[in-house]
């Protein structure tokens, strides 16, 4: 991933140089990444989420462009529907889950980028959890205790 913002257009349901990921079975697709962002795609069928967790190094957002996703903010529960834009300041805990019987499609991106593009690269095609959480960790997204996604 560069360091300065490459020009150009990453098409629909496609990631930059083909670039795809199977993130604990949902499909990333990288959007774009220099130093002070980066963007990607997800598509989460129903029933799929990413538990909450938190960047400590980071503000993200999510645009969501299909479907729904239930988002769990800083302890509250939330819907964003398509069109909805999610903003999630450093440090506050959250999460989003398909609880829907549809596919959702989202645009989510952080700024700075840190270490979240090489996070998602190690995380593909990974299976363990637990494994999982403590790269998680090594590239500063912390997941919180199963019960915070209650």
């Amino acid at each position: 991933m560069s360091k300065d913002l490459e020009g150009g257009i990453t098409r629909s349901g496609t990631g930059y140089d083909g670039v795809e990921w199977n993130i604990l079975g949902q499909k990333y697709f990288p959007k774009a990444s220099c130093e002070t962002t980066f963007a990607f795609e997800t598509n989460s069928e129903p029933g799929q989420f990413v538990p909450v967790h938190i960047h400590p190094t980071q503000d993200e957002f999510i645009l969501v462009q299909e479907g729904q996703l239930e988002l769990k903010l800083d302890g509250e529960w939330t819907t964003a529907k398509a069109g909805d834009l999610v903003r999630m300041p450093r440090g506050i805990p959250h999460g989003y889950f398909n609880k829907s019987d549809k596919p959702a499609r989202a645009l989510f991106w952080v700024s700075p980028a840190r270490k979240l593009p090489a996070l998602f690269e190690v995380l593909h095609d990974m299976t363990d959890v637990e494994a999982v959480v403590r790269v998680s960790a090594e590239h500063e997204v912390d997941f919180l205790p199963p019960e915070a996604n209650d």
